[in-house]
């Protein structure tokens, strides 16, 4: 279930908003300028389909994006727990980071937790299948895919060279939940 958890930025241990609610959630961050929202295959897709089917399942819904974005790529990731450099990319991911272009997610299957340092907040937002995510260029972010990452994800970028990130070297990530 996706879900949305406000902490103030010097507090990770209480969250002051926690709700699975999809109206809340697109609203809420909404008010920040992230893009939630959720997509829907056009055709029943296998378990293991191969990136061409995913992305044709949701071409429409891609193009339209590309239209409005100016995106120039688009691919599919998948990580599998079994994925022999899983620990070395969660690390790399835990870094609180920015980007010159948005970072757009659409989750496929699975999950990931998408973390957002918002002026004096930070929300977590779980995202699972269904939903995407837009995270404005410039934001102070970090993803966490777990010790077991299990997804798949569209990646919409701007940059045919694709994900390239400016790390902060700042340790907030390392006072807040993980995703499990």
């Amino acid at each position: 279930m996706s879900r949305l958890r406000i902490f103030d930025q010097g507090d990770g241990t209480r969250a002051r908003v926690d709700t699975a609610e999809r109206p809340h959630i697109e609203q809420a961050l909404g008010q920040a300028g992230i893009r939630f929202e959720a997509w829907r295959a056009s055709r029943a897709l296998a378990a293991d389909a191969d990136p061409s089917s995913v992305l044709a399942a949701y071409a429409a819904d891609v193009d339209r994006l590309k239209a409005e974005g100016g995106y120039q790529s688009v691919d599919l990731v998948r990580m599998r727990p079994d994925h022999p450099e899983k620990a070395a990319m969660r690390g790399k991911f835990l870094s609180e980071h920015t980007h010159a272009e948005d970072e757009v997610r659409f989750f496929v299957e699975g999950s990931g937790l998408f973390c957002l340092h918002l002026d004096e907040r930070v929300a977590l937002v779980t995202c699972e299948r269904g939903d995407l995510i837009s995270v404005p260029a410039g934001t102070r972010h970090w993803f966490d895919m777990g010790p077991e990452p299990r997804f798949a994800a569209i990646r919409l970028f701007i940059n045919p060279s694709g994900w390239v990130a400016q790390f902060t070297g700042d340790d907030i990530a390392e006072h807040f939940p993980k995703h499990d």
